[in-house]
């Protein structure tokens, strides 16, 4: 499959209506950079992540049975599913493991959708989620395996280029994959598009690395919202034409790019959203001098009390 730049387009006109226009900030000689760097604010779309791209996408674009939607979830894809699915007037029952972030569950519990525990990790919520499509006929919204999943999360490159043009690389962060081969769908053969895995969940690496899907174990800080096992045909198929590497971080520079936002910005980011920006900071990915770089800020679902423990 060929996500396209005229599906993309299609894509963001539909969505538009219903979506935040996330800013950018640019700066120049920034995080140990001393060049031209463009921070893409994501983490202040609705429901806290770039996933409501998505979520709306499916839903304005496929037919939704009587049944609803569902969808299973880290925290972040379902509080995307519940707030489109609130704003359409649709029903909606998420399922998340027991490993979710509680601010997460209670921001999918505060958009009216029903959420169901559906086992010990994320492997186990898509299966009870699988269940209840089979039992009900609900319309499943994948968080990363499906075209239209993916084609709304491309959005967010188109939007990037046009307030910050002439990047040569941009940084993002990769659970399943969804966000980043969308992305590199829109720059293909024009940016150079670099995935951040946490070093305890990298299955996009891995799967470049052996040349398919194969499944990973999952041990990292950010797992909640970077902590799918594998990421599926569909995207290894796009990113290994598409994605120039991933680059791997150590937890604890995540949880430093974590305490550098809140420090120096103000910005209150979840782990998983400050998962490219570690790789900036930390070294595992070191630009020219001159060299553009986008950073993709994607998610502020983060608890309170364990930001502050990080910041004190």
């Amino acid at each position: 499959m060929t996500v396209t730049r005229a599906d993309i387009e299609a894509a963001h006109a539909r969505i538009a209506p219903h979506i935040r226009r996330t800013p950018v900030m640019n700066l120049n000689g920034a995080f140990g950079h001393p060049g031209f760097l463009s921070l893409k604010l994501e983490f202040l779309q609705h429901a806290g992540s770039f996933k409501t791209r998505g979520a709306f996408n499916t839903l304005l674009s496929k037919p939704v049975p009587e049944a609803g939607v569902a969808a299973a979830s880290g925290g972040n894809h379902g509080a995307a599913v519940a707030y489109a699915a609130s704003k359409l007037g649709v029903k909606a029952r998420i399922f998340v493991p027991e490993i979710s972030s509680p601010a997460k569950v209670a921001v999918i519990r505060s958009h009216g959708a029903e959420v169901v525990i559906g086992g010990a990790r994320y492997a186990d919520a898509q299966e009870a989620c699988d269940r209840h499509i089979a039992e009900s006929g609900a319309l499943r919204i994948h968080p990363f395996a499906a075209e239209s999943t993916i084609t709304g999360q491309s959005t967010v490159g188109l939007e990037w280029e046009h307030d910050a043009p002439s990047l040569d690389t941009v940084l993002v962060a990769v659970g399943g994959g969804g966000l980043i081969s969308g992305i590199s769908s829109w720059w293909a053969g024009r940016v150079k598009v670099v995935g951040v895995e946490p070093e305890g969940s990298r299955a996009l690496h891995a799967a470049l690395q052996v040349g398919k899907p194969v499944d990973v174990e999952v041990d990292s800080v950010a797992a909640d919202s970077l902590g799918a096992r594998n990421t599926g045909d569909l995207v290894h198929a796009i990113c290994s034409r598409t994605v120039d590497h991933v680059a791997l971080v150590k937890d604890e520079a995540i949880r430093e790019a974590q305490r550098i936002l809140w420090r120096d910005y103000r910005i209150a980011s979840e782990p998983g959203g400050a998962a490219a920006l570690a790789a900036l900071i930390s070294g595992a990915y070191k630009p020219q001098a001159t060299e553009r770089v986008g950073v993709l800020l994607c998610g502020a679902n983060v608890e309170l009390a364990k930001l502050a423990e990080l910041t004190h």
